[in-house]
């Protein structure tokens, strides 16, 4: 069958005709493609390519109290670790119909509010929030919706409602154990200021057992910043053996600006990052991190929110999927 002119707006009965299926089959195979096989929704899809077909998902929201759309929020979207979360959440969600609304808060609690209010006004069928929400308020907003809500990559005795992550402090001990392991007395820490770099940091202090100067750079941090952290960290310590950064990106700035002035990596200053970015094995020499399974936090989310979708309980509410260290040349030896 030919394609319809532009002129005419395709309707859902012409993509039926086209796939040489029902309309209700049709419908199935876009708003709820579990339903039916793959060879039906490889047919409908080339339907709707075909004959331009837009859905009208407001209409079927009406109809069936469902936007078929969730609302993602992350702090900045150019942080690399919470890539692989939205990938997955966003390709586990299209699996089922429905589509990821993207929103960033800037590591702003005053924005957060925003974001999460301009968001509830949409009536998401669900919310992913990467940390927790810290607004009392607001936390008390979402509540009160009823709207499932999944709040990824922290850990909480008492989160807003649904939540996959691990602890960030225990991170920061972890890593306090890692670096006395190594029998090193003189250790930096190079952190940006957000809540969650700030729990590792805090922890990492205390565990460690010797004073730890810190330098604090605005989030989310970089390459540039790791420079600049390194060199505040050496004029307050010219002895500094190690360094314990609170992201990749800014364990790389650390290594430039190490190798900028001549310090061998890791025979004079061992780095360690976090958040095992696809660059850091890569690095020369490789980079030593923590690596948290981003994808498996955003298909653990999507899994949550579908299931409520469905008016099905969520048996674990509260998911702590851990984390490990890697260590790579950085640190060796």
């Amino acid at each position: 069958m030919r394609a319809l002119p532009p002129s005419k707006s395709a309707t859902l009965h012409d993509v039926a005709r086209h796939a040489g299926v029902s309309p209700i089959t049709a419908s199935r195979a876009l708003g709820n493609p579990s339903l039916v096989s793959p060879a039906t929704i490889a047919r409908v899809q080339q339907a709707v390519e075909a004959t331009g077909y837009i859905p009208n998902l407001l209409a079927g929201g009406l109809k069936s109290k469902r936007s078929r759309m969730v609302a993602g929020i992350v702090p900045a979207l150019n942080v690399s670790q919470f890539l692989p979360s939205v990938q997955t959440l966003t390709e586990s969600l299209a699996q089922e119909g429905y589509q990821l609304l993207l929103g960033q808060t800037g590591y702003d609690r005053a924005r957060e509010a925003l974001v999460l209010n301009t968001m509830i006004s949409r009536q998401p069928d669900g919310i992913v929030f990467a940390g927790l929400v810290q607004d009392e308020a607001v936390r008390e907003r979402v509540r009160r919706t009823g709207i499932p809500t999944v709040e990824i990559w922290d850990l909480s005795r008492s989160p807003v409602d649904m939540l996959v992550g691990f602890s960030h402090p225990a991170v920061g001990e972890a890593l306090a154990a890692f670096f006395r392991a190594k029998g090193w007395s003189r250790v930096g820490i190079a952190t940006a200021d957000d809540h969650r770099a700030q729990q590792r940091s805090h922890a990492f202090a205390a565990a460690f057992g010797a004073p730890v100067p810190i330098a604090q750079v605005p989030a989310p941090s970089n390459l540039q910043l790791g420079r600049g952290a390194l060199a505040q960290l050496l004029r307050e310590a010219p002895d500094l053996r190690a360094v314990c950064c609170s992201s990749d990106q800014l364990a790389h700035g650390v290594m430039v600006e190490a190798l900028a002035r001549g310090l061998r990596v890791p025979q004079d200053l061992a780095i360690c990052g976090f958040g095992n970015a696809d660059f850091s094995a890569h690095l020369f020499p490789s980079l030593s991190t923590v690596a948290v399974d981003g994808a498996d936090i955003g298909r653990r989310a999507a899994q949550m929110v579908l299931a409520r979708c469905r008016g099905e309980p969520v048996v674990q509410p509260v998911v702590d999927v851990g984390f490990r260290i890697v260590e790579r040349e950085s640190t060796a030896g």
